[in-house]
């Protein structure tokens, strides 16, 4: 159950992130939703490791958010590059 929540809060992180970072992004709203996923699993694993969450317990929403516009900022420098070369 941990991680079809974790899956539904990524989705819903992933149109968060998109929000606070506008911009044109190189995969359009499928890569943004899938990089909200991947933060919401990314601020998970840390929260975990750091004692913040439990082994039965989601990420946070704020975490989740962070860890996606994190994720978001990276696949932009890094995708970017490419398209511009």
């Amino acid at each position: 159950m941990t991680i079809l929540w974790t899956l539904i809060i990524g989705l819903l992180v992933g149109i968060v992130a998109k929000f606070l970072m506008p911009g044109r992004d190189p995969g359009g709203f499928i890569i943004t939703s899938l990089l909200g996923i991947a933060g919401a699993f990314l601020a998970h694993a840390i929260g975990h490791a750091m004692g913040w969450y439990a082994n039965n317990e989601p990420a946070g929403f704020l975490a989740s958010v962070g860890g996606a516009v994190i994720l978001l900022a990276i696949y932009r420098m890094v995708i970017g590059r490419r398209v511009r070369a």
